[in-house]
């Protein structure tokens, strides 16, 4: 007789092993290698980044003892992953996940714009938009979309809650993130300009969005005002009906009061 005996479930915040998780935009893959350390293994994962191998290893030279980790455990690595289209990726195109991790999304650093610039804000934004629209696409019927950001001024403008409904997602939940509970993990700014280093983290929070539900994807895809204009038309309707045939009786026109 055969005995199967199921893995121990490991979790880490909102993590576990036994979720299918994609890694997108990774810095020096600490966080990935976190979730690695954590679980004792990284079968579960995909970590991913932008860059080429090459480019890789001379913007974030800290990642080498990471994907060391991350080899050793077993997770897939990809690089030259870009979040616009990464449903398109040859490797990823056939995959589903649970949970899809973008930390700290960035458009890049500029010597002639700051992060407060209209021009910087909207790069963000086409940024994060085009990553929901393609993640969407990679989730498993449950899955949920984490993105780790700042919320305080100028990174509340970025209206993340905007972008996902736009993209087909709702906000599902709104957690604090705190450093301290991901150890080994370090936030990396990016770009090309001081990329390799650390940057505070004030006000940060994991947005936690996901795929509406039935009901709820007919609303999300047309404002509060279309659905009053709509909910005035389907109570018009209603009462002609009620006027032409009021010698019936029709127990079903009833519920249209709901919609007050």
């Amino acid at each position: 007789m055969t005995i199967t005996r199921r893995r121990e479930v490991r979790w880490i915040k909102h993590y576990n092993n036994r979720q299918k998780i994609l890694l997108v935009g990774e810095g020096d893959f600490s966080f990935s290698s976190c979730l690695a350390s954590a679980f004792g293994s990284a079968t579960n994962m995909v970590a991913t980044c932008l860059h080429s191998k090459d480019v890789q290893s001379t913007k974030h030279w800290t990642s080498i003892p990471h994907l060391k980790l991350l080899e050793r455990e077993g997770c897939m690595v990809l690089h030259e992953v870009d979040v616009h289209n990464m449903n398109h990726h040859p490797t990823l195109y056939y995959m589903k996940f649970d949970v899809i991790i973008f930390n700290f999304p960035h458009a890049g650093h500029y010597d002639s714009l700051c992060e407060r610039d209209d021009e910087l804000i909207g790069m963000h934004k086409a940024l994060i938009e085009g990553f929901f629209k393609s993640a969407r696409k990679m989730l498993n019927e449950n899955g949920e979309v984490h993105v780790t950001n700042k919320d305080d001024f100028p990174y509340d403008r970025w209206k993340l809650k905007k972008l996902a409904r736009k993209s087909g997602l709702i906000l599902k939940e709104k957690v604090e993130f705190k450093k301290q509970d991901f150890p080994g993990y370090h936030n990396k700014r990016g770009g090309d300009i001081n990329g390799n280093k650390t940057f505070p983290l004030n006000e940060c929070f994991t947005f936690k969005f996901s795929l509406p539900e039935k009901s709820a994807e007919i609303y999300d895809c047309v404002s509060d005002n279309q659905v009053k204009k709509l909910t005035a038309a389907f109570r018009r309707v209603h009462l002609n009906n009620y006027h032409c045939f009021s010698n019936w009786h029709h127990d079903g026109w009833g519920g249209l009061d709901g919609w007050d």
